[in-house]
């Protein structure tokens, strides 16, 4: 074995020292400068050198300043006189030659590693109470978009991204898929979603909300509670007091349950499976009902408020629903935290309750006076009984079986469900469902849905609703929407033909999945259109800006809740004559519905707003029609 020797030891020393960076590069020249000025002072001093031109020898300090000033200025030297000193001057400046070329090099290497480590993202984030996205889907460019209108008026809002992503990539995306982004501050760094180490680059327990996106794998449920446990079980977490407001998106419920345990009070969980599964199964059955989701759920319009009512303390919520011009009432929020929507007319408000309305912003949440509808105008009809449907669901997807679950909740016992598609896990899981299904029969058939002599076949025109799901299992997205668009071509040209022999439509919601093609699937005037990732990004923005909107939407799409429906109009007021809205209002309240607004029948077609219309002033006039709906929180 080579013996170590005493050369070794400092070569391994200075090794070492000249790995530590750029700092300790610029100190070792900094040293080295240092002793040539010492030895030139010493040589001068010793030997008593008199420079050129004058009378005697420089102290110490102004030959360390001379000696400083060759090592700077190397065309220096030729003014230099004597030469005793100019030899002395001349070991300085090539010392200096060699330590300024050395130190331009440092530099210049140092510069360029940081420069390169911003471009890679790795730099701490000195941002307080800022919005953290972790990970990385396609859902993140709606959810910014969100955002940008949520924080329009903020005064400095940023937004930080932290994925497994080049943070050039990042931003090059961002910029061709958002555009612009208003005030929004975005800052986007490069790191592993589930490494503690990484994650604290972003500063997460400083930020305001955490959102946690699922990736694109089979296991993806299992990634975002990795990311959870590398935030809520990290070392440093001790230090911080503050409770982190984290969303996280996942699948399975079971899942959820278990991220419940890990994130506790702390996490708000936006189960994507189970939103479009009930938003299908209520939409089919009332056209429309997506749109005034897609109100409720987006920054853009009304929104949702919870504010204090100070002058109702006391009052009753019926009262409530009238006190409010320009504000829509739809339930009680107590001081605990507890949201109740639609509670019964009698509920007396308490000190500390707010009530939880929509409006276009929150200063029009305000009481007013307390105007009286028109009487004669309101009926007092007995409720609709339901009546058996036929349902029509073309295409087949693994969010299928559960549409067909969650519709069974809702359709009256005697209803037909007939499928259409051909997958290769339809036929056997439509055999379980058999077993299961407790109002409804259902009947397969195997055929391509993009065929008209297929759709032709089934006689469409005899169905009530009609669901196109998309194959998005079996294809990519792109392909899989123009499946879909295919297919509700052909159905328009069989509504077209309904409409000119019958005088009746048919009623269609169809499921995309990239929002671009929405705009493109316009032209097939289907009822509705449940875009996937759309809904599910304008959940997760709404949840991280009021968490409290978690348990309201929760409730919206709970078959046993209190939830949104499109009821006939005429059911609560006359047709054909002008009112107020305060009418339909009075109407509603005493049927023990909140009505939050209508949908206009004959603009049903306005590709801007399809006929919705929430929150209208309620001094405004309206005069109702045939087809025209009543848009009310109820409890059936």
């Amino acid at each position: 074995m080579k013996k170590i020797t005493v050369a070794d030891r400092l070569r391994y020393a200075f090794d070492n020292y000249m790995a530590n960076g750029t700092i300790a590069l610029i100190g070792a020249l900094a040293l080295l400068s240092a002793a040539i000025i010492a030895c030139a002072v010493f040589v001068i001093q010793w030997f008593e050198i008199v420079p050129g031109g004058q009378d005697q020898v420089p102290d110490v300090f102004e030959s360390a300043w001379l000696s400083l000033v060759r090592t700077l200025d190397a065309g220096a030297v030729s003014n230099d006189q004597g030469w005793a000193y100019r030899i002395v001057m001349l070991g300085v400046t090539t010392g200096g030659i060699f330590i300024v070329s050395a130190l331009i090099g440092v530099l210049s290497n140092g510069l360029e590693r940081t420069f390169d480590r911003l471009r890679k993202g790795r730099s701490f984030v000195v941002e307080h109470n800022h919005t953290l996205i972790i990970g990385w889907s396609p859902k993140i460019f709606q959810i910014l978009t969100e955002l940008s209108l949520a924080e329009a008026k903020t005064r400095r809002p940023c937004v930080v991204i932290l994925a497994n992503k080049d943070k050039l990539e990042m931003e090059e995306e961002i910029w061709q898929r958002c555009g612009r982004l208003g005030r929004l501050h975005l800052i986007c760094r490069t790191g592993s979603p589930i490494d503690p180490r990484d994650i604290e680059i972003a500063n997460p327990y400083q930020a305001a909300a955490i959102i946690l996106l699922a990736p694109d794998s089979k296991n993806s449920d299992a990634h975002v509670i990795k990311q959870l446990l590398a935030l809520v079980n990290n070392p440093n977490r001790s230090k911080i007091t503050r409770p982190l407001h984290i969303v996280a998106e996942l699948h399975s419920r079971p899942n959820a349950e278990v991220a419940k345990m890990v994130g506790k009070a702390e996490l708000e969980v936006v189960l994507s499976a189970d939103l479009i599964t009930r938003i299908t199964a209520q939409t089919c059955r009332q056209p429309g009902l997506s749109t005034v989701y897609l109100e409720l759920m987006s920054f853009e319009g009304v929104e949702i408020y919870f504010r204090e009512a100070p002058t109702l303390i006391g009052r009753t919520y019926g009262e409530a629903l009238l006190s409010f011009e320009y504000a829509a009432v739809m339930g009680i929020c107590d001081v605990e935290g507890r949201t109740v929507l639609n509670p019964p007319m009698g509920t007396l408000i308490a000190a500390g309750d707010r009530m939880i309305a929509i409006a276009e912003n929150e200063d029009m949440v305000r009481t007013g006076g307390v105007p009286i509808g028109s009487p004669d105008l309101m009926r007092d009809d007995k409720p609709r009984f339901a009546r058996p449907e036929r349902t029509l669901l073309l295409g087949w997807n693994p969010q299928a079986a559960e549409i067909i679950r969650e519709l069974d909740s809702y359709v009256a016992n005697g209803s037909q469900l007939t499928v259409v598609a051909i997958h290769p896990a339809a036929e056997a899981q439509i055999s379980e469902l058999r077993e299961v299904l407790t109002r409804q029969q259902i009947m397969f058939f195997m055929a391509d849905i993009t065929n008209p002599k297929v759709l032709d076949a089934m006689r469409v025109h005899e169905f009530d609703h009609v669901i196109l799901l998309s194959y998005h299992d079996l294809f990519d997205d792109q392909q899989a929407d123009a499946h879909t668009l295919v297919t509700l071509l052909h159905l328009r040209q069989i509504t077209d033909r309904m409409v000119r022999s019958k005088g009746r439509e048919l009623s269609i919601v169809s499921e995309m999945m990239d929002l671009r093609n929405r705009e493109l699937a316009e032209v097939t005037r289907a009822d509705d259109f449940i875009v996937s990732d759309s809904l599910v990004s304008l959940m997760l923005a709404q949840v991280s800006k009021n968490k409290r909107l978690s348990a309201i939407f929760d409730e919206f799409f709970d078959a046993d809740g209190c939830e949104i429906y499109l009821k006939p109009i005429e059911d609560y007021v006359q047709l054909d004559a002008p009112m107020t809205f305060y009418t339909l209002v009075e109407a509603a309240r005493r049927r023990g519905d909140s009505v939050i607004g209508f949908r206009n029948h004959t603009l049903m077609r306005d590709t801007a707003s399809h006929g919705i219309v929430l929150n209208p002033a309620k001094f405004e006039k309206f005069t109702f029609h045939t087809g025209d709906k009543a848009i009310v929180l109820s409890g059936n």
